[in-house]
């Protein structure tokens, strides 16, 4: 099979080849047509990658930092992430011979900065799916009363996910995506209504005195607070996911409209509904928060959430696995042909990807940690640090340039140092908590088959 050119290929920027031609899925070809997302489908595809597992773990972040600096958090990374996406986009579609951001990195870094950012967006999607694999075990065993071993649980969910990764190109997957994100909206607001109208907190102490826990402003240890704050980095970050999503568009010059309006959705849903959530559930609050309304409401909430965290995990798996289907058929028949060889190369894509997944969440047995591990390890790089470079590297002679030029040049060195910071500070922050955690009992076994709900005594 060939391998793809390398992407700093000196014709490109003579403009020899048009901008179409470059482009990695051809329209218009006698097989399978990628090219089908409109800006209106790339709404639903972009919401529904944000809103995934990432909005489980906010409310529980929230306890760390209080309501000020969460919701600061919220809004600023929103934001923060909303304006790199658009950074990211705008350089992808300089360079359309560009698929994901594994590409882009090889124009700026060529082929060994290209290997390295593969393996790292790889391993990002990986524990992605692995996070979704988790939530998808632990809704199991909450509507099942730990009716089967976890182990168990988070397999079949692999095989769901599998199987829904699998649908080819990302305009097909647009319905399936709308009925996720219905599911997960109608799961979070049966336990943001049903947190309401309790005295207090279900995991709290149901009779005397209790401390609800619940503080405007917090002040938490560094390793607490960093990683508290990746959690909720991690859910606003879109720009590597949408990146292969706008390789598949019509017009990929459209994304801009797409992403603006998910980012204000997104953020005003995030901020309402783990604000509502904290207030209402203080120090009580569960992780995924779903459990956190008692345990009626937590089968409710999961029984109406569970195709959406199928949904998140296919998603997550599709990502990855289109990576590597690409890589290994770009600029070949194969890539677009409904071909013996497509088709293989595609279905082992997806399992073998799930596979590594499911081992994954087996590994690291807890929800949050998974969700600020991913973010500091490769969600920072890829959402603030690599848009950075890639705006540098676009803007380079801004160096020597007006004032604004510099005073613009300058502010995206300070985005790349406070990437470099939240990368170093929340790796250091999860290593230290996830070591707390296993000398204080709080983290499962590798491969258990116990109730990872806290729906049944084990």
């Amino acid at each position: 099979m060939k391998q793809e050119p390398i992407l700093r290929d000196p014709s490109f920027k003579l403009g020899s080849i048009s901008d179409e031609d470059r482009e990695v899925f051809k329209a218009n070809v006698d097989g399978v047509d990628f090219r089908t997302v409109t800006w209106q489908r790339a709404i639903i595809i972009f919401i529904k990658t944000q809103i995934a597992t990432g909005v489980l773990g906010i409310p529980s972040a929230l306890h760390t930092l209080g309501a000020v600096g969460g919701g600061l958090c919220i809004v600023g990374f929103q934001a923060l992430n909303c304006y790199t996406t658009i950074v990211a986009g705008n350089f992808r579609n300089k360079h359309p011979e560009c698929h994901t951001i594994v590409d882009m990195a090889g124009v700026l870094w060529g082929p060994i900065g290209r290997e390295f950012v593969g393996v790292m967006f790889m391993i990002a999607f990986i524990f992605c799916t692995a996070s979704s694999l988790l939530a998808i075990s632990i809704a199991s065993n909450a509507l099942s009363n730990h009716g089967a071993c976890s182990v168990a649980f988070t397999f079949v969910g692999t095989v769901l996910t599998v199987i829904f990764s699998c649908i080819r190109t990302w305009g097909k997957m647009t319905w399936p995506l709308t009925i996720g994100f219905i599911s997960v909206m109608a799961g979070v607001l049966v336990v943001v209504i049903g947190v309401t109208f309790k005295s207090r907190p279900a995991a709290a102490p149901q009779t005397g005195p209790y401390e609800l826990g619940f503080y405007t402003i917090a002040y938490p240890s560094f390793a607490a607070g960093i990683t508290a704050a990746c959690s909720i980095f991690v859910s606003s970050c879109g720009c590597p996911g949408y990146l292969p999503v706008i390789a598949e568009m019509r017009r990929p010059q459209d994304f801009k409209k797409s992403a603006i309006i998910v980012a204000a959705l997104v953020g005003s849903i995030y901020l309402s509904f783990s604000m509502v959530m904290y207030r209402w559930c203080g120090q009580w609050i569960a992780s995924p928060s779903l459990g956190s309304a008692g345990p009626l409401l937590k089968k409710v909430a999961y029984g109406v959430a569970l195709p959406s965290l199928v949904v998140s995990a296919g998603i997550f798996n599709h990502t990855s696995s289109k990576y590597l289907f690409v890589r290994l058929l770009r600029n070949t028949k194969h890539l677009q042909a409904d071909s013996l060889i497509h088709w293989s190369t595609w279905i082992g894509c997806n399992a073998g990807v799930g596979i590594l997944a499911f081992i994954l969440a087996e590994a690291i047995p807890v929800f949050n940690y998974i969700l600020s591990l991913e973010a500091s390890l490769f969600f920072v790089p890829m959402s603030l640090l690599f848009p950075a470079c890639f705006w540098m590297y676009e803007y380079k002679h801004y160096r020597i340039g007006t004032f604004k030029q510099k005073l613009a040049y300058a502010a995206h060195v300070l985005l790349a140092a406070i990437a470099v910071f939240l990368l170093v500070g929340g790796t250091y922050g999860t290593i230290v908590s996830i070591i707390d955690s296993y000398k204080t009992g709080g983290l499962g076994s590798v491969f258990s088959c116990a109730d990872n709900s806290n729906t049944v005594g084990v």
